[in-house]
């Protein structure tokens, strides 16, 4: 399939800046993967869609203040440092602005020096491995030092740091957040468990797959880049188990969606397991770990929009997209979301 199957005309009028006020009060557009049939609710009309018996599984992964500006020592050239992938203690694969600067042996200096990176591997597409050297907690540092890497179409401040975090986020280490779980609020969650539907965590660690766009024309040729994840036994007993009752699985999110679809690749059923994954999925793809989709509005020509393609159909998407714009939807990580079903 070609990339120009996948553009749509978006008014940038529609690209979300700001989270709204309540979670939960964004619009929901519902579209039945079989038929292409739309009906345009609230989100939190997703409680008559779930079933007593279904499982919801979120991604439990927690956005890191991963962008810093800092220095390079003996030079003083401005440096922005995107932490990417933890790859073992102190060693972190970052996206590096501008990053013709930045040679081995090359060390960034950040708040004064209370935080140093030290280049020492360089890649390709802007990315570079850094030891990061420091006195205290990594992490607390992160916090004083970093800011959230919220994405480049995103113009305005945001104002609370935690609505780029979903309520649910725990395990730290994305570079982005799980934007269909910014919806959910702790009481829409009560009520998701009052119907008797199960909500079980996997984590993916959202990388630079989010950040890089698809450049060739023919997509089956795009390599998509490997995202740490994690599914608890405790979390793979209670999906095997809906399945065998009868009940439905329900993703919130593609990330969500990309654990479960892997696992399944590799063990043809949920088994607990962890490691890194570059599942790229597109239409043609048989999907086997999921019944439904919670997500949000895409980028035009995204991997994002190529993966609710192939759960649904490309058409009906792309048709849906269009009932979208005309009905002012609000697009993309602070948007308005969708059930695929």
């Amino acid at each position: 399939m070609l990339l120009k199957e996948f553009d749509y005309e978006l008014p940038k009028e529609l690209i979300a800046q700001v989270p709204l006020k309540q979670r939960d009060a964004s619009r929901l557009l519902v579209l039945s993967r079989k038929t292409g049939e739309m009906k345009h609710q609230q989100f939190t009309d997703i409680l008559s869609y779930l079933k007593k018996g279904d499982t919801l599984v979120i991604n439990d992964t927690k956005v890191l203040p991963a962008r810093l500006i800092g220095e390079k020592e003996n030079t003083g050239a401005v440096i922005e440092v995107l932490l990417l992938k933890n790859i073992e203690k102190d060693t972190w694969e970052c996206l590096t602005k501008p990053a013709r600067r930045v040679k081995e042996g090359c060390v960034i200096s950040f708040g004064d020096g209370r935080l140093k990176a030290t280049c020492v591997k360089e890649k390709e597409d802007g990315i570079r491995e850094y030891v990061f050297s420091y006195d205290g907690i990594f992490v607390e540092i992160l916090e004083q030092l970093g800011t959230m890497p919220l994405p480049p179409y995103i113009h305005e401040k945001l104002e609370e740091k935690d609505r780029y975090q979903t309520v649910y986020a725990k395990e730290l280490g994305s570079a982005a957040a799980p934007t269909a779980g910014l919806h959910f609020t702790e009481d829409l969650l009560e009520k998701v468990k009052a119907k008797g539907v199960h909500i079980v965590p996997v984590t993916l660690h959202v990388g630079l797959g989010t950040f890089r766009p698809v450049e060739v024309e023919d997509i089956a040729s795009h390599q998509m880049h490997s995202e740490f994840y994690t599914i608890s036994e405790s979390t793979a007993q209670v999906l095997n188990e809906t399945r065998k009752k009868g009940g439905r699985i329900i993703a919130v999110g593609t990330t969500s969606t990309r654990v479960l679809e892997t696992v399944m690749q590799i063990h043809h059923q949920f088994v607990s397991c962890s490691g890194f994954t570059d599942i790229f999925i597109y239409p043609g793809y048989q999907f086997q770990g999921i019944d439904g989709l919670i997500t949000n509005f895409h980028l035009p020509k995204s991997t994002l929009l190529m993966l609710v393609s192939a759960f649904s159909t490309r058409e009906y998407i792309l048709k849906a997209y269009q009932e979208a714009v005309k009905e002012r939807y609000r697009f993309f990580s602070f948007g308005d979301a969708m059930l695929i079903i």
